[in-house]
Parts: C-alpha cells; structure tokens; sequence
C-alpha cells in the first residue's frame, strides 16, 4: 500500500502497518505523542471488534482504518464525528457505486442494497475537564463480506460483490480523508445543523417506522429526525421520545 496520496488532507499524519491487534488500540497508545490529526490504516487485524465489543472481521483487502485526534471540548461534541464517519462514508463509497444503492443506518452503520457495509466506531478518553483524545474507527468491507455470520438484521455485504469498482485500501483512504476533512470544516465553518441535514438526506428509513433496543427496553416509532445532540427522535404514540444510543431494526 502506499503513503498519502494527491487527495489527502493538509495538517492530517498517515501510519500504515502490514499488521496490528486494532488499529483503536494502536490510536490509544500513540495518543499521547500526537502532534496531528492521524489516520492509521493497517491491512490486517487480529482483534478487530466493532460497537459493544463485538467481533468484526477484517479479511485483507478491507478497509481498516482509525483516526486519531485531539478536537477538545466535551465528549458528547465529540461524539458528533460518528455523523461527520458516516457522511464522509458516504461521499467514498459514492465514488465507486450507484449512491441510490447506499444508506445511513443510525448511529454508525452505512448499508449497501440493504446490507451493511461499513461500520464505525467511536472510543475516547477524557476527564469532566474535556476530552483527551478521540479515536474513529472505520471498517470497510471494500473485496470481501465476512464468512460465519448467521441470522444479522442487516446481513454484511462487500462493495465488490455488489457490483462496486474493485478499490485498494489506501486509495480509499485517501478519499475517505479528504472527506472527513471536509466535514470538519463545515463543523467549523456553520455547525452540525448542516452536518445534520446532509446525514438526514441520505439516512435510511427517515419517516418510517423502526425499531430501538436499547439495553433496557425496546421502542417503536416513526423516525422523525436527529437532533441537535445526535439522538434518535422517534414519533411514538407517547410523544417523542430521544434515543441517546441503541440497536436500529427495521
């Protein structure tokens, strides 16, 4: 793989690396000696894991990639760039597939015909005083879905197999950082009302009825919106009802 490329970003470091545990865990232990907003690719995991601690399988060819940043303020701000993932996801992946065949799942997943295809991940460190340091994790099933995965609401598929261009992992960084980038000067320039709004236009299901498991119960509604926070709206029959995190099935 190579190093960046035309497309890439100023002010933002790349490390690529034949093999790590994950490449979270790599943003964790260099955090403390960042100087720059840092991209970390690796082409293979061998403990790769997704939201909740979940497995995530990491054949090579697939994206695997974090960012590691120091962006200040408070942790649920910071939380926000799971929007800023998704869109910039959603602009790559548009590069080389049919747009009208993508999705945004809330909170973290891009969906291709209905599969999923990319997922995000958000870790960070901080105090009451602010954050640390933030890590996003992006897996991206660019050749290969993975094998042994039974009964997913939303089933793993690869772009390749669903007729998208055949693309390496750093050629898609290097777009996928231009992206971000570009997210991050909207997010400057006018706020996350924008951000917001362009992930509205392309979220999967907005107006529909859907599903919430959270880790205590259970909520059917009409997806109104997301708010200002990030949270789920749902329309229920008891007025609307905000879901700071949760399962989306539907």
């Amino acid at each position: 793989m190579s190093t960046k490329g035309d497309l890439w970003p100023e002010g933002y470091d790349c490390i690529i690396l034949d093999s790590v545990d994950s490449t979270n865990a790599e943003a964790a232990r260099i955090a403390g000696d960042l100087k720059r907003p840092t991209w970390i690719l690796a082409k293979t995991q061998t403990a790769a894991r997704g939201r909740q601690g979940r497995h995530w399988e990491n054949p090579v060819g697939n994206l695997a990639a974090t960012l590691v940043m120091r962006p200040g303020g408070q942790a649920q701000e910071a939380a926000l760039r799971s929007f800023f993932a998704s869109n910039a996801l959603f602009e790559t992946l548009a590069l080389y597939v049919d747009r009208t065949r993508l999705g945004l799942k809330w909170p973290n997943d891009v969906l291709l015909n209905g599969g999923k295809v990319a997922g995000i991940l958000l870790e960070s460190m901080g105090t009451a005083q602010g954050l640390d340091w933030l890590a996003v994790g992006i897996g991206v099933n660019l050749l290969h879905k993975p094998d042994g995965v039974r009964d997913a609401a939303f089933p793993p598929v690869a772009l390749f197999d669903e007729g998208g261009a055949a693309v390496e992992p750093d050629i898609f960084l290097n777009a996928l950082a231009a992206n971000f980038a570009t997210e991050e000067a909207i997010y400057a320039e006018m706020g996350f009302d924008m951000i917001r709004d362009n992930w509205l236009k392309r979220a999967a299901r907005l107006g529909e009825v859907i599903t919430a498991r959270t880790s205590r119960d259970e909520i059917t509604g009409v997806f109104e919106t997301v708010d200002a926070y990030g949270n789920l709206i749902l329309r229920t029959k008891d007025g609307m009802v905000p879901v700071p995190a949760a399962d989306i099935y539907f």
